[in-house]
């Protein structure tokens, strides 16, 4: 079998067999196929798809192309979640240790930025001695001690949808269903969650650029997660605009731990978080939903009551527990994660006129554009540079 031969086939828009499937990513894995090759297939696939059947395949072998984690000492209590990409998107940074603290074991495999979107490994790192690569057996220490483990793709877990994941950010193969359909669900199925909450994004900030595209993935990413025996809901949410306030990865840590100390979330971000983890506590203590049963937190002090104090109280404990160096939240990641003013851009409109929208790819690509290194297959971020606070749609002075 030659992969040239495989690459022709797909040019061509014929099915390929499972055992074609199975041998270009084992080969792609193991370095007998080089990257040029892969180039050319992921480009034939983005042109010419893929059928459910060749999709599941792929997503099968890339799962099965590293180790897998076994979370069955859990039950139903480990649950996961996945963002397809937005801008300003730092849900998975709040959404965590809310659900922790709420009863579930949240074991997340989570990747970097692909194209304009963020990553939320990239936002983590800009932690100064967070750690997203564990080895399983601290990873499911992690899980057990403290409730929450957000990694990278470490150690040998999903090796053909790491290298994959960096060679499509590279040559314009993002944006194709069968691949990103596997790249997530092989990644999902590896981390070994019950429940799983698929945020499918949609929009001028998202891949997904229309509903109909957005259900087409939605869907496909349910069928292969329920057909492996998984719990799986996959919820659509738009992104036209960012979600929250902030864009950058420090940026968004510093929001995240604000929201968690009770200062306030913006609203899109605050029902997405509200619902994702209904969706999660489906199977779980259903205590986690009454405690939650107002809001994350309106910004105003003197209306939280002793429901919400409560809940702030175990969420920041649960985010302290996040082994990281001593005392690092209050003594370093907060003094870290306020950039000096010349790295902030800040958006606003001129005095009485409305803020219009700005396409959310656009924003993120006014970070790109500092930072052109990002577009290599191996590269490092500065986790300070130029994050952006933009106002909300319709805010008006």
């Amino acid at each position: 079998m030659r992969m040239v031969d495989l690459i022709e086939k797909k040019r061509d828009g014929l099915a390929l067999t499972d055992e074609e499937i199975r041998f270009v990513i084992d080969g792609f894995t193991n370095g007998s196929i080089p990257d040029y090759q892969m180039s050319a297939f992921a480009m034939a696939v983005f042109f010419k798809g893929m059928t459910d059947h060749e999709t599941a395949v792929l997503t099968d072998a890339m799962m099965r192309s590293g180790d897998t984690i076994d979370l069955s000492r859990f039950g139903d209590k480990s649950v996961d979640k996945h963002s397809t990409g937005g801008v300003g998107d730092k849900t998975t940074l709040i959404l965590a240790p809310i659900v922790s603290c709420l009863g579930g074991k949240m074991a997340k495999m989570s990747g970097r930025g692909l194209g304009h979107t963020g990553g939320t490994v990239d936002k983590l790192e800009s932690i100064p001695g967070y750690k997203t690569t564990l080895t399983v057996d601290e990873f499911l220490h992690q899980v057990e001690q403290v409730g929450v483990a957000v990694i990278g793709q470490s150690g040998n877990l999903t090796p053909a949808d790491k290298k994959l994941y960096a060679l499509r950010d590279v040559t314009a193969t993002i944006d194709s269903l069968p691949l990103i359909t596997s790249s997530i669900m092989s990644k999902k199925l590896a981390a070994g969650a019950h429940s799983i909450v698929l945020d499918v994004k949609i929009g001028s900030g998202a891949f997904m650029k229309t509903l109909e595209d957005g259900q087409k993935l939605a869907e496909s990413m349910v069928r292969i997660g329920r057909a492996c025996g998984r719990n799986v809901v996959a919820v659509m949410s738009n992104m036209d605009i960012p979600l929250g306030f902030y864009i950058g990865n420090a940026l968004e840590v510093r929001e995240a731990v604000e929201v968690l100390q009770g200062h306030g979330c913006p609203g899109r971000l605050r029902v997405l978080i509200q619902n994702a983890v209904e969706d999660l506590l489906v199977g779980i203590d259903r205590r986690g939903q009454q405690l939650l049963a107002g809001d994350i937190g309106d910004g105003d002090h003197r209306r939280v009551d002793d429901r919400h104090q409560r809940l702030y109280h175990h969420v920041v404990g649960a985010f302290r527990k996040i082994p990281v160096k001593p005392h690092i939240l209050d003594q370093v990641i907060l003094p870290r994660l306020n950039p000096s003013p010349h790295s902030i851009a800040v958006l606003r409109q001129p005095l009485g006129l409305l803020l219009c929208a700005v396409p959310g790819s656009q924003l993120r690509d006014r970070r790109l554009q500092h930072q052109p290194h990002v577009r290599q297959v191996q590269r490092q971020l500065d986790p300070v540079l130029n994050g952006i606070q933009a106002q909300r749609i319709g805010f008006q002075r």
